[in-house]
């Protein structure tokens, strides 16, 4: 008689000389698998993509309000900026750009 392993995946459990003898005598060898899922939906699988979709909408905000605020803050800084430089003239051209509270 010569010695040969299982075939596939067989589980770990099983010994080779119980497969063996098995193959032998024509009987039949079952694998029980358990099958741990659950029976319900998995709230982690559908919660994922609602967690990315609400990361990358409070990211886009963000980046909004971010935007908003530097252009805000770059328009007080050039009305501050002409209002202290006073008028410009280039070539007998003159703009005023900013008015004088007065």
């Amino acid at each position: 008689m010569h010695h040969r392993e299982p075939h596939g995946n067989i589980a770990p459990h099983i010994p080779a000389d119980a497969y063996n003898r098995a193959q032998a005598t024509g009987q039949p060898v079952v694998i029980v698998v358990n099958d741990t899922r659950p029976a319900h939906t998995e709230w982690r699988r559908l919660l994922m993509p609602f967690a990315i979709a609400g990361a990358t909408v409070a990211g886009g905000w963000g980046l909004v309000a971010a935007i908003c605020y530097l252009l805000d803050a770059a328009a007080h800084t050039f009305t501050v900026i002409a209002g202290a430089a006073g008028p410009i003239g280039v070539g007998g051209l003159t703009l005023k750009l900013a008015h004088s509270k007065k």
